[in-house]
């Protein structure tokens, strides 16, 4: 990633690789709690559903997915907080 595309700043970053539905949604779930409206949190997942599963979770949530990278080996999930 470079800077041009990242246009804001990370918060609170949480590695939840190796960790399988439901966890990864629940533990970003419970950082978003402890976290300031606007604020953004970077998120690394393994889980071969994280992708659609953070993306849902920000729709019933009202939080704004700012930027999705996705490779071989991992997602990352750039998320305001609502």
């Amino acid at each position: 990633m470079s800077a041009d595309v990242l246009s804001f700043e990370v918060d609170k970053e949480l590695d939840v690789m190796g960790l399988a539905c439901p966890l990864p949604i629940l533990k970003a779930k419970a950082t978003l709690t402890k976290m300031r409206s606007g604020e953004v949190l970077h998120v690394l997942a393994t889980d071969p559903l994280a992708p659609l599963d953070f993306r849902a979770f920000c729709l019933r949530s009202d939080h704004e997915m700012l930027h999705l990278v996705e490779t071989k080996e991992r997602s990352e999930f750039f998320i305001r907080k609502a």
